[in-house]
């Protein structure tokens, strides 16, 4: 077009003038457009923007689907690889020798190998995948393959069948026809489904047939050898009563040849052929044997008597088998039973004579029960005499003023206080002997802290043994036991004393081991020990070992005491003695199942001047004690009112109008009112009043009626210090 507007014929400069001239002509052409109409341009630049994205968008695609070619070419390769996979294991799992199936977890057949239902040919075209478990179970419950057990039909084996698969793991065999069997073992997957596995087992059973065959056979051999050795004469029996075993000696004890008896004849064929030479014993009649051989009524055990003849007499026992049979066994009993009968006759004649010498044992033993009991009394009673002179000795003593006496006589008083305190430990033993023998010994169990009783003891025999130039070494315990704590300090203040009486130098070790719930309380010495056969004798009364104790150092009874304690209390005994190297007794007993027990306070000490201006009155129908406590309290700084009797007392303050400050009365008062009624009778009439009973009786029926009545109880002979202690402690006057 432009070709048009210039001539070429035009110089150059002439043809460029012109161009510029048009160049002018369009741009004010195109000014003037656009002033006119603004939004064709703007048309024009969305055009141009529109371009823009749509070339961008189709970029994106471009990528996009370069993308999906790649994914689709990736699946494809992973589809080969997944049908690679399950080719490789189809492949393997035809392979194995094995019938294998694999259900999902909703019961669908997802793959098995070619010898799976391997004999069930009626059933192979139907295992393909899809199959449900359920459909799987009916066809093999209706395959004509399958032998079903006895009385079991096709719907009763297929319920069974799906019961077993509920379970995580089964095992079972299946018995196919031609006498063939199939092992079926399912499992379940960790995804819930499941893989069965079905293994030919015919040839193993077959096998074990044929040895359970020979064994069964080697056991018959046995068996028939054993009847033929044993001494009964033995016949089996079957279900329906017919022979099927029997021995030689049983052709012997009937005198029948062993060829009458043949194999399946009744019971009560053989019953009918003996019937003239039988006779039942007591208890027994054939009616009963032929009800028990039915199978009537309670077929347990029977035993009875038969006798063949007038010369042989059987024991017949007659058990049933679990297959309904039954065995029967006979044993020649008649030189058994002519000797009870001999013995019989000598036990008529021994009868007599043995009552005879019952009675003069009864004698005897009533002889021997009284002469304990009296001696138990006389023990009692004598050691109550005893200590009543004991007491006023030891009071007399101990009313003497020690700063008056000159050093001689001072030490011939002790020696006179040691010698009372030998002859009080003495009776104590004697009553703790009496009382154990007697059954009367009462124990109250409780809670016992080892700390308190361990340092008492300590104290108590610590300068005996430091006196002897023995090292005694208490080892403290912060352990609790359940015992009685008055038997168990009598049981180791005998065994401490034994040990230190009987050790010459060393050592007396107590200490305490703990063994799960008890502890073993050990005493160990450096003595002499003891022979093993003198182990059993040194727990007799009056046995001493050696003889090496004086009758002031005790008369034998400490370890008798300990034995019977130990016993009573049910606390074990040990001991363990090696000679020349010493002897250690143990004691175990029970730890109490509470807390330690607390320390108690102290008691303060005695103030003298405190028990001054107080008036005491004594009942004591015993002279000399009663002269004794007067001359003791008198010495303290007391005022003393004393009387023989209760009736005396109660007459003696309504005469005088005192009251005491406290009463100490003596529990047997002879003739007339005792201690307790004598104070019941005081507090009717002037009201409470502190008192203490003064007894020798050690019952335990009288220490709580004693606290019933408000009283306490001193036991003689008197501790002057307990009953300073109480005095001490008596309210003061207002």
């Amino acid at each position: 077009m432009i070709d048009t507007l210039i001539n070429p014929a035009d110089p150059p400069e002439k043809q460029t003038q012109k161009l510029l001239t048009i160049a002018q002509v369009l741009m004010r052409r195109v000014e003037q457009i656009t002033d006119d109409s603004g939004a064709a341009y703007a048309q024009f630049q969305r055009a141009a923007l529109l371009e823009d994205q749509v070339r961008e968008r189709t970029r994106d695609l471009e990528r996009a689907l370069d993308l999906l070619n790649q994914s689709n070419a990736q699946l494809a390769e992973a589809n080969r690889a997944t049908e690679a996979a399950r080719q490789n294991l189809a492949n393997a799992i035809e392979t194995i020798q094995e019938g294998f199936a694999l259900f999902d977890a909703q019961d669908v057949l997802v793959m098995c190998n070619s010898r799976f239902g391997m004999h069930m040919l009626d059933l192979r075209d139907h295992l393909k995948p899809g199959l449900t478990f359920g459909d799987y179970v009916d066809r093999v419950s209706r395959s004509r393959f399958l032998e079903l057990p006895p009385g079991e039909s096709p719907e009763e084996w297929a319920i069974a069948r799906r019961r077993r698969h509920q379970d995580r793991h089964v095992i079972f065999n299946v018995r196919m026809v031609w006498d063939r069997w199939v092992q079926v073992s399912e499992h379940r997957t960790a995804d819930g489904g499941t893989v069965i596995l079905q293994t030919d087992v015919t040839e193993i059973i077959r096998l074990e047939r044929s040895e359970r065959g020979k064994m069964l056979d080697d056991q018959a051999r046995v068996i028939r050898a054993t009847l033929d050795h044993i001494s009964q004469g033995v016949c089996i029996f079957d279900a329906e009563a017919r022979l099927v075993g029997w021995n030689q000696r049983l052709g012997q004890l009937l005198t029948v040849p062993m060829a009458r008896f043949r194999m399946g004849v009744s019971f009560d064929a053989i019953l009918d052929r003996f019937r003239p030479d039988l006779a039942f014993g007591d208890g027994m009649t054939e009616a009963r044997l032929g009800d028990w051989v039915a199978g009537q009524g309670d077929r347990g055990a029977i035993r009875f008597e038969l006798r063949r003849g007038p010369d042989m007499i059987m024991d017949v026992f007659a058990q049933a088998m679990p297959d309904g049979g039954f065995v029967m066994s006979f044993t020649d009993v008649t030189a058994e039973r002519a000797a009870i009968e001999a013995l019989s006759r000598a036990n008529e004649t021994l009868e007599a004579r043995v009552m005879e010498r019952t009675l003069e044992l009864e004698d005897a033993l009533g002889n021997a029960e009284r002469a304990n009991a009296s001696r138990s009394r006389f023990v009692a009673a004598a050691s109550h005499d005893l200590l009543q002179p004991l007491s006023a000795a030891k009071l007399f003593i101990s009313s003497v003023a020690e700063e008056d006496l000159a050093p001689d006589a001072r030490a011939a008083l002790d020696k006179a206080q040691n010698a009372l305190l030998s002859v009080e430990g003495i009776l104590g033993a004697l009553l703790d002997i009496s009382k154990l023998e007697s059954g009367r010994a009462a124990v109250s169990v409780g809670p016992v802290p080892l700390d308190r009783l361990l340092a008492q003891l300590n104290d108590e025999f610590g300068a005996i043994a430091q006196a002897k130039g023995l090292r005694l070494t208490v080892v403290p315990s912060r352990r609790v036991v359940t015992s009685d704590p008055a038997y168990l300090r009598r049981i180791l203040q005998n065994l401490i004393g034994n040990a230190i009486r009987y050790t010459d130098r060393g050592r007396v070790l107590v200490g305490v081991r703990r063994r799960g719930g008890m502890v073993r309380i050990e005493v160990r010495d450096t003595g002499p020990g003891i022979p093993e056969e003198e182990q059993d004798n040194i727990f007799k009364e009056f046995h001493r070992l050696n003889a090496r104790a004086s009758a002031s150092e005790g008369m034998g009874l400490g370890l008798a005491i300990v034995e019977r304690a130990c016993a009573l209390l049910g606390h074990p005994l040990g001991l363990s003695s090696e000679i020349g190297r010493g002897t250690c007794f143990m004691v175990q007993v029970p730890l109490s199942e509470g807390a330690a027990l607390t320390e108690g306070p102290r008691p303060a000490p005695i103030s003298r001047p405190a028990m001054q201006n107080r008036i005491v009155f004594l009942v004591e129908n015993d002279g000399d004690l009663r002269r004794a406590m007067g001359l003791l309290l008198e010495k303290w700084g007391i005022s003393v009112l004393d009387a023989a009797s209760g009736e005396e007392a109660l007459a003696l303050i309504e005469e005088l109008g005192i009251l005491p400050d406290c009463f100490i009365v003596d529990y047997n008062l002879g003739e007339g009112m005792d201690g307790l009624r004598f104070l019941a009778e005081v507090r009717a009439r002037h009201g409470s009043v502190p008192a203490r009973i003064v007894t020798a009786d050690r019952r335990p029926e009288l220490r709580a009626a004693c606290a019933e009545a408000g009283a306490g109880l001193m036991i003689k002979p008197l501790d002057p210090r307990a009953l300073e202690t109480f005095i001490a402690g008596l309210p003061q006057a207002g």
